[in-house]
């Protein structure tokens, strides 16, 4: 895809904010032209595939508001540049090669988001912890003598005329921008013919220039009947390395597969015996799931902002809000086509690498996509507030998110072992799901340990490596999954990171994270394998209404 960036800053903004946003990623480069730090070519890290969906099970309504719907997440891809880096017209048209210009579009910036965020452009630093929500040269005591709100989410820290902190909430900062947004939504909403789906566009849009979410985020977990669907606004908060607390603006246009939708309901009812199940004391697992939570199956059609950045995301477990999840429950979006893309295209790849050949028939997409479902359904399990009182997030602040998803990840193979145990998950074998789950680490550390999911990963291959969960064959340089240290380190692991959560103990979490959260010098030459035989990183999509098919 090709962003069509028009950007103008909202009229409620001052000059010196505008000078603040121009000068916080100012390049020292002093020539016009950009250049590349080293000649190879940086898309090959990526494989194009093309967003489509079967468009005959949408009714003529859902045809029409589908271009509105994909031109308000447009939009998100515009908020998420001034995020990330800033205004990207004159950075983008200072790039002569085409190849490294289209490397700079997809991480939105001039930072390799799949290599710790290290530049790739001359002239230009590493990315700072804040991306450009905050001032760059800012730094946490600062901030926190400042009177600035550091857990706010729906904010930008800028410099007033003086030099002071001061937040200017989104709703102002990008006025403009997302009342074009908040149209898009109303106009689909107009076309609309689904009366709870038409109520939730309704509802984003004024949330969109409010700030305020909570309304729409509960009209849209009561949505079951739609088929079209749109995750939009301010939601993730992998962008703020500084306090893992201001989000960043993203989108996803969804067309749900009612056919598998279906058959995931029934693992809607296993959710409270799983919450108890879980392989550590009861309180540290008191806490109960909401009782409204679903599981569906989508065809994403248009992805825009922070899942577009890099390393795209192919299931969503949302709202992130605690009250919300344990009031209202949750929904997870299983993100079908991209999954199967990630799968045919880097996964099979990898296995035929790295897996034992007597193991490899074990990697299965169906495999793949049960141990990513339960991923996100373990998002919603275990605990959100710790026994002291404030929530985990507010007690681990930046070391939320890797923790978080590295539960995510153990946590959900540990529930796919019980369903198994209890005869629920009954196609395929538990080995698939090991196997499978073993070759998804080698996919996802190439992510980078930067990342939130790349120092989850890190530290459960570290983990499972200690405890023989695999080991390493030194003939062929393939892995072997042995089963029963593979269910017994998913339960201690499980253990562990639940308390550290329950505990509250940051501490603990950068313990962890300094001793395992690294990849070592020997799986990194296993990595380089990899790129060796030219298998893909991740992917990047040809999107939008001319690959569907449809008018603008």
């Amino acid at each position: 895809m090709k962003h069509r960036i028009h950007l103008t800053l909202s009229i409620l903004i001052s000059s010196v904010v505008l000078f603040s946003i121009s000068c916080t990623n100012e390049s020292k480069t002093t020539t016009n032209e950009l250049e590349q730090t080293d000649s190879t070519s940086k898309m090959s890290t990526y494989v194009s595939v093309k967003l489509t969906t079967d468009l005959s099970k949408l009714s003529e309504a859902d045809k029409k508001m589908l271009p509105h719907l994909i031109q308000a997440a447009d939009v998100m891809n515009e908020l998420f540049w001034m995020q990330s880096f800033g205004e990207p017209a004159e950075f983008l048209a200072s790039i002569k090669d085409d190849d490294l210009r289209r490397f700079a579009d997809v991480n939105y910036g001039p930072w390799d988001r799949l290599e710790g965020n290290t530049s790739f452009i001359d002239g230009y630093d590493d990315k700072p912890l804040g991306a450009n929500i905050y001032p760059a040269d800012v730094t946490k005591e600062e901030l926190e003598s400042s009177g600035v709100d550091i857990r706010g989410q729906y904010s930008m820290v800028r410099r007033d005329e003086q030099g002071k902190l001061t937040q200017i909430p989104y709703h102002q900062f990008f006025k403009n921008q997302l009342e074009r947004a908040a149209q898009h939504l109303n106009d689909a909403a107009a076309a609309c013919e689904n009366a709870s789906f038409k109520s939730y566009l309704e509802l984003r849009a004024q949330a969109l220039l409010t700030d305020s979410f909570n309304a729409s985020d509960i009209a849209w977990l009561g949505m079951k009947d739609n088929t079209l669907d749109i995750i939009i606004g301010p939601i993730e908060n992998y962008e703020d390395h500084l306090y893992n607390a201001r989000t960043s603006y993203e989108a996803y246009v969804l067309v749900k597969d009612v056919d598998w939708s279906k058959r995931l309901e029934k693992y809607i009812s296993y959710l409270p015996d799983l919450q108890k199940s879980l392989p550590v004391e009861d309180q540290y697992k008191k806490e109960s799931p909401g009782s409204s939570s679903q599981l569906n199956a989508y065809d994403v059609v248009y992805y825009a902002g922070d899942c577009n950045a890099g390393s795209k995301t192919i299931a969503v477990n949302l709202p992130n809000d605690e009250y919300l999840q344990t009031t209202y429950g949750t929904r997870r979006s299983q993100l079908k086509n991209a999954m199967r893309a990630k799968f045919d295209h880097i996964m099979l790849p990898i296995s035929d690498v790295l897996i034992d050949p007597a193991q490899r028939t074990h990697v299965t997409f169906d495999a793949f996509f049960e141990n990513t479902m339960f991923h996100e359904v373990a998002h919603g399990l275990g605990i959100k507030n710790t026994l002291a009182g404030p929530t985990v997030r507010a007690a681990l602040q930046e070391e939320f998110s890797p923790l978080e998803e590295g539960k995510a990840d153990i946590l959900g193979l540990y529930m796919v072992t019980w369903l198994r145990e209890k005869n629920v998950l009954t196609e395929g074998e538990l080995m698939d799901n090991y196997v499978t789950f073993m070759a998804g680490i080698f996919r996802s550390v190439r992510f980078g340990a930067a990342s939130a999911h790349g120092k989850a990963n890190m530290v459960r291959f570290n983990y499972f490596q200690e405890k023989g969960a695999f080991v390493r064959n030194a003939e062929n340089g393939t892995f072997t999954v042995n089963p029963e240290k593979m269910a017994e380190a998913v339960k201690s692991l499980s253990a562990l990171i639940l308390k550290l959560q329950g505990d509250g103990d940051k501490a603990g979490v950068q313990a962890l994270m300094a001793d395992k959260g690294m990849i070592k010098a020997d799986l990194q030459a296993d990595l380089n394998r990899l790129e060796e035989k030219g298998i893909p990183v991740d992917v990047v999509f040809e999107q939008g209404t001319a690959v569907l098919g449809l008018n603008p």
